[in-house]
């Protein structure tokens, strides 16, 4: 079994991974007929300016990441030991099949992430109903776990819910930031806020780890991950990708780590 469903630890040197989500250069690249751009040479671009992780969320109707990229990606993750490969979706869906074709070709798979997304959604927009989704999320988190993947739920901030996550036997819960996003720079800001840091704090109460995603860009990275300590992980790819287009892929990755660990240094006073 993967040791990281028990330690909860990555191999990396900073408080927090970032993991590089590729969902939008795959649907760039689906665009036309060609590889291009190349969701492998994204990914390589990333890890090389310091990317602790590549995230995918493959949707049945293969609308950006493709059957094939998984897999690829997966390949390619084998030459970077030291990083993790975190694979998305509904698992009522497509993703345990994906899972159990990795894991049955020998390829690394460190992290699944359940989402309880609809097959027609554009995005994800809300996270898991507990206790209603965890009968039959159960079973599912208990194959995961065979297959040596580490498994985090996908949920909104909401304390009251953290210990049926844990219940469940779930190691992480990825807190889904888009109210944090959206309220970021408002008045609301600090009310919001203060509803994540209770949410971690009783996940991490609970056992579980915590990972986050969203809508997190460089602007409201820093600021979270100072008011919600102990995060494992953020997964970002919209901002990142489209900050990429103004800056570059390397050059991006390297400002989002520079967000991390700005959230380690002491705040500087207001005036």
């Amino acid at each position: 079994m993967n040791p990281l469903i028990t330690t909860g630890a990555a191999a990396h040197a900073t408080p927090t991974a970032l993991s590089v989500n590729l969902n939008k250069v795959a649907w760039l690249r689906n665009a036309r007929a060609l590889d291009r751009p190349s969701v492998t040479h994204a990914a390589t671009v990333a890890l090389e300016a310091g990317a602790h992780g590549i995230t995918v969320h493959p949707r049945p109707d293969q609308r950006h990441i493709r059957t094939q990229d998984v897999h690829d990606l997966a390949r390619l993750m084998k030459a970077w030991p030291q990083t993790e490969f975190n694979v998305e979706g509904n698992p009522h869906h497509n993703l345990m099949e994906l899972a159990r074709e990795l894991v049955g070709r020998g390829l690394p798979l460190h992290q699944l992430t359940f989402v309880p997304d609809s097959v027609e959604q554009a995005t994800s927009d809300h996270g898991w109903q507990l206790p209603q989704d965890g009968e039959r999320l159960a079973p599912l988190i208990e194959a995961a776990h065979a297959l040596g993947a580490r498994v985090s739920l996908f949920m909104d901030p909401l304390p009251d819910v953290m210990a049926a996550a844990a219940a469940l036997g779930a190691d992480r819960v990825e807190l889904y930031t888009e109210a944090y996003a959206r309220a970021h720079g408002t008045p609301q800001q600090a009310e919001v806020l203060a509803r994540y840091s209770a949410a971690g704090e009783a996940a991490r109460r609970a056992g579980l780890a915590l990972n986050a995603g969203h809508d997190l860009n460089r602007d409201n990275l820093t600021d979270f991950l100072r008011a919600v300590p102990g995060v494992r992980e953020v997964s970002i790819g919209h901002a990142l990708i489209a900050d990429a287009l103004e800056l570059g892929l390397a050059k991006t990755v390297r400002d989002y780590v520079r967000c991390i660990h700005r959230a380690d240094m002491p705040e500087a006073p207001r005036r």
